[in-house]
C-alpha cells in the first residue's frame, strides 16, 4: 500500500496522519456535544482535548520507542517521525488519563463523568486510526493465504489485496480491531440510554471491551511490543480489563439513585 495521499518533493501527506486526525476531530465534536448536556463549558472541553491529544501522542510514541529502544538508540532522529507509524495506544491511554485527572481536579469537574463522556468516542477514534496502519502496512497478523482470507466474507477484496505484502498474505488484524472498536461504540452508546446508569460504568465497559478484543487480536500479531517472552499489550489488557470490571462492580454497589450519569447534580463529584 502507498502510505502517502499526495507528495510534495520530499514531503507528503500520509493516510496514517489523516485517519488519526479525522478520528480526533470526530471524537472532539461528539464529546463537546455530549458535554453540553451537562452544562460543561465548551472551552473546558476544547482545552482538555487539546492537551490530552498532545500529551497522549507523546505518551504513545514514548511507549513505543521504549520497547524498541535497541533500534531507536541508533536512529534517534526517527523517534520524531510519528507520521511513519509507531504509536502504542496503551501509552497514549496512560498519558491521556493523567492529563484528564489533573485537568478535571483543577476545575472541579467529575473525572468519571468526563471519562464516561469520552469513552465511546475514543473507541471511534481508535477504529479510524487503525486504518492508518493498513496504509502503512503495519499492525498485521500471521501469514495466511488468499483462499483463507477470501473465505471470510466480511473481509473486502481491497483489504485482502492490501494484505499481500512482498508476495505473502497476512491476517488483517488492524481490520479486526477496527470492527471490534466500532461495535464497542454502539454498545456503550446503548448502555448510555439506561435510566439508572451510574458514573464510571461507561469507562469501565470501555476498558473491558477494548481489552478483551485486544488480548485475543494481539495473539495473532507478529509485530507486538515484548516484555521478555510476553506480549506487553496482552499484559496491559489483562490489567485494564480487571480495573474496568472492578470499577463497574463498585459502581453497581452504590445507592440506586445516586452517582447517576444522566443527572447533572453529579457534575461536581470528584472521586474516581
Amino acid at each position: 500500500m502507498n502510505p502517502y495521499i499526495v507528495t510534495f518533493g520530499e514531503f507528503g501527506i500520509t493516510w496514517y496522519s489523516v485517519f488519526i486526525l479525522t478520528g480526533i476531530i470526530l471524537a472532539y465534536i461528539f464529546i463537546r456535544s455530549e458535554a453540553k448536556k451537562f452544562d460543561i463549558k465548551a472551552d473546558f472541553i476544547t482545552n482538555l482535548i487539546f492537551w490530552t491529544v498532545i500529551i497522549g501522542i507523546i505518551g504513545a510514541r514514548a511507549y513505543y520507542v521504549i520497547f524498541n529502544w535497541n533500534y531507536y538508540s541508533n536512529h534517534v532522529i526517527e523517534i520524531f517521525k510519528i507520521w511513519e507509524g509507531g504509536l502504542a495506544i496503551h501509552g497514549g491511554l496512560l498519558a491521556g488519563l493523567l492529563v484528564i485527572i489533573i485537568y478535571c481536579k483543577k476545575y472541579r469537574i467529575s473525572v468519571l463523568r468526563i471519562l464516561d463522556i469520552i469513552s465511546p468516542y475514543l473507541l471511534l477514534a481508535q477504529s479510524l486510526g487503525r486504518w492508518g496502519n493498513f496504509f502503512n502496512s503495519e499492525a498485521y497478523g500471521v501469514a495466511t493465504t488468499y483462499e483463507k482470507l477470501k473465505a471470510m466474507k466480511f473481509i473486502p477484496d481491497f483489504i485482502i489485496y492490501g494484505m499481500n505484502i512482498d508476495g505473502i498474505y497476512y491476517t488483517p488484524t488492524f481490520y479486526y480491531e477496527s470492527l471490534w472498536c466500532l461495535l464497542g461504540v454502539i454498545i456503550i452508546l446503548l448502555i448510555r440510554r439506561i435510566k439508572y446508569l451510574r458514573l464510571g460504568q461507561q469507562i469501565g465497559t470501555y476498558l473491558m471491551w477494548y481489552s478483551l478484543g485486544r488480548f485475543f487480536i494481539e495473539s495473532l500479531r507478529t509485530d507486538s511490543l515484548m516484555l521478555g517472552y510476553f506480549k506487553m499489550a496482552q499484559i496491559v489488557s489483562i490489567i485494564l480489563f480487571i480495573i474496568g470490571l472492578v470499577l463497574v462492580l463498585l459502581q453497581i454497589r452504590k445507592p440506586k439513585l445516586e452517582y447517576l450519569y444522566n443527572k447533572q447534580e453529579n457534575l461536581e463529584i470528584l472521586e474516581l
